[in-house]
């Protein structure tokens, strides 16, 4: 399954510990909305993914 993994803000320790489980079982893409505007690339990889997940 691919998992996009939006990250809005730096992520916490947490959040880094619940997506290196997820990259054990699937394939993972990290999109850094904090640090990349650009929305047209985000829409795609929006997409493309089978799952999205929007993180604080």
């Amino acid at each position: 399954m691919k998992i996009l993994e939006i990250l809005r803000s730096e992520p916490s320790d947490r959040v880094k510990e619940i997506i290196e489980v997820h990259k054990k079982e699937h394939d993972v893409k990290i999109f850094e909305l904090y640090k990349n505007k650009d929305y047209d690339a985000l829409v795609d990889e929006i997409f493309a993914a089978d799952k999205v997940i929007s993180w604080w």
